[in-house]
């Protein structure tokens, strides 16, 4: 995952068993090189790879049993 913001700083924080909240990026470039506009302020971003709307968190993680 890559940040890009043309002007703001971008600031993440990583929820305890859940997404990763970005702060002021203007996109998030995903593993395979595709550009998601970030369409609020902040952006939930999924850690758990379970999401249907990745890169996104659809709160998959509530459901999905920790290993």
């Amino acid at each position: 995952m890559t940040l890009e913001s043309a002007t703001a700083e971008v600031t993440t924080r990583v929820c305890p068993n859940g997404p990763v909240l970005v702060r002021g990026a203007d996109a998030v470039r995903d593993e395979d090189g595709t550009l998601h506009p970030a369409t609020r302020p902040v952006v939930a971003v999924c850690a758990c790879a379970k999401s249907q709307r990745m890169p996104w968190c659809d709160g998959t993680h509530k459901v999905v049993r920790r290993g």
